[in-house]
């Protein structure tokens, strides 16, 4: 539930449209709900805007619809990351109304039109083709909160021609988000150019001494230009999420 959604539903008693005890039950609800396995955060959309986000590896095919289900059934976007494709499967059996985005590994099930709540646009660049699964869950959670995306995927510094030659497109963004993995150095070209502000988001592609994605981050965390911020290594959803957060009106 929302705050438009909880403005309504207190009007509604207030008009007399709905009985109080009715209110209170769903108002009950609110905090969290005991589903024996999690105890879901339904108040997480109150109080920042968005519903609370499903990690799915190491869950259940039934817990996962499960939690989704009950996110739904309050009228919140239902958003799943980390779910391989046989995981995938598995849910969309128990419940079809999932939408499987292979390229993010992740489920979603929207609880209606999505509003624009954005200022501008989200820029997404990858370094590589390889980085773009995580790219891909950082473009949904953007877009689940209400800001458009443009993406620029397979642009590293090893040929940075192509971001040059794309640098029109991006001149009206709000916020960049930079995914990279090998030595991570992307954020700090993206951040030398534009004067926003750019998260950085390290994967954990590469050969052995990028171990496994620690090279890129120390790397982004040493960045020489100002304006950068690092989120964990992979972590797609949490730049979308704080993208989305930034380009709100």
């Amino acid at each position: 539930m929302d705050r438009r959604s909880l403005e309504e539903l207190l009007g509604q008693v207030a008009q007399g449209r709905m009985d109080p005890q009715e209110a209170a039950e769903k108002l009950a609800r609110l905090p969290y709900q005991d589903l024996g396995f999690a105890r879901l955060d339904h108040h997480r959309q109150l109080r920042q805007g968005f519903p609370e986000v499903v990690f799915g590896q190491g869950k259940t095919a039934e817990q996962i619809a499960g939690l989704a289900r009950a996110l739904h059934d309050q009228g919140s976007h239902a958003l799943v990351t980390r779910v391989d494709p046989d995981k995938a499967a598995e849910v969309k059996r128990l419940l079809p109304e999932m939408d499987y985005q292979a390229g993010a590994r992740a489920l979603v099930w929207p609880a209606g039109p999505i509003e624009d709540q954005s200022r501008g646009v989200v820029a997404l660049i990858s370094a590589g083709t390889s980085d773009i699964p995580v790219a891909e869950e950082a473009r949904i959670t953007a877009e689940l909160m209400g800001s458009p995306v443009k993406t620029l995927y397979d642009a590293g510094v090893a040929g940075l021609h192509r971001i040059l030659s794309a640098s029109e497109d991006f001149d009206q963004a709000t916020v960049f988000v930079v995914v990279a993995g090998m030595e991570g150095a992307l954020p700090s070209v993206v951040a030398g150019l534009w004067g926003r502000p750019t998260i950085a988001v390290p994967t954990s592609i590469g050969y052995g001494a990028s171990f496994g994605g620690l090279a890129a981050l120390l790397g982004m965390l040493t960045s020489c230009a100002a304006g950068v911020s690092v989120v964990n290594i992979d972590n797609g959803f949490g730049a979308g999420f704080l993208a989305g957060l930034i380009n709100r009106r």
